[in-house]
């Protein structure tokens, strides 16, 4: 099968060379400047597959005086060799740490290959239930099916499980990591750099296309995009999609379909109507043309339906 190469999206040059050597996957990544300190590599749209080798999902760094600073590791092995080599072709300084923003499989498979770069791994603590519950395995096991990663592919863990909010500086640059979960996952963190304005959202942001909500905590995710709505950012590095350079109006879409789903499976819910019943009754039309949405509207509705149960149950 013949692979794309190189792509052009919203007028930045994103060049992604795939090959196959050995069985594994090499990729040269191209880094988008964000400010003179922030860049960051943009995956490509739609779910992760075969096709696309894993690379749909955002990474990015941060350029200090004293040392780099990543956020996410992108979702195989190969791919976090791309990064650090990508992050070694713009500049010279040692790679200090990586802040995972969830234990999402497309956020931190290739987290091995910063750790052997000698990266210290913060994370939030709520991802252990992940890692030690069995989902991490039976996901990891998915994906080694679904042969975007090999049998040698580990689960890396954090070196320092967080518990809320965080603040450091290094060479400089002030960081502050705030805890938002549960919304998305349990443990999403943000990255706020006051100094340069701009925040790395994780996927509490899907800019310009459908999230994935899955099992989320819809709830709990719109009171974090209505606190993050209030912070009026300047520029959003988002999980997923270009960087965003109206925040406020990416929140309100992300916001804006959250409250359709809960709306709609919540009627369905209320009145006993079967799901596949409800979910061909909705008219999806606002929502429909957007990327991603045959891949992720149906697995998100019927989520959203599950967690609208499991609210009224609690009344």
């Amino acid at each position: 099968m013949r692979l794309p190469l190189p792509w052009e999206r919203a007028g930045e040059r994103v060049l992604f060379l795939l090959f196959f050597a050995c069985g594994a996957v090499a990729a040269e990544l191209e880094p988008i400047k964000v400010t003179p300190k922030v860049y960051y590599v943009q995956g490509m749209p739609g779910v992760a597959s075969a096709g696309n080798q894993g690379f749909n999902s955002n990474a990015g760094f941060v350029i200090t005086n004293a040392g780099v600073v990543v956020v996410d590791a992108l979702g195989t092995p190969a791919l976090g060799e791309a990064l650090v080599r990508a992050i070694r072709r713009i500049t010279p300084q040692p790679i200090k740490r990586v802040i995972v923003t969830h234990y999402h499989a497309d956020h931190f498979y290739g987290l091995a290959a910063l750790k052997a770069a000698g990266a210290e791994v913060w994370a939030h603590r709520a991802a252990l239930e992940y890692l030690d519950g069995g989902e991490g395995q039976r996901r990891l096991e998915q994906r080694a099916r679904d042969l975007l990663v090999d049998e040698k592919t580990t689960l890396v863990r954090a070196d320092r499980w967080i518990d809320g909010d965080e603040a450091f500086e290094l060479g400089g640059v002030r960081f502050e990591v705030g805890y938002m979960g549960p919304a998305h996952s349990p443990e999403d963190l943000i990255v706020v750099l006051p100094g340069e304005g701009v925040i790395f959202i994780g996927d509490i942001l899907f800019a310009g296309r459908i999230p994935f909500v899955g099992e989320a905590d819809s709830k709990q995710w719109l009171d974090r995009i209505n606190k993050l709505l209030a912070m009026k950012p300047k520029l959003m590095v988002t999980g997923h999609g270009a960087v965003s350079r109206d925040p406020g109006k990416d929140l309100l879409l992300t916001r804006d379909y959250l409250l359709y789903l809960r709306e709609t499976m919540g009627k369905a819910v209320g009145e006993l109507t079967p799901f596949d019943e409800a979910y061909a009754k909705v008219d999806w039309s606002r929502f429909a043309k957007l990327p991603a949405f045959d891949a992720a509207n149906r697995v998100n509705a019927y989520g959203t339906y599950l967690l609208m149960e499991k609210e009224m149950l609690k009344r």
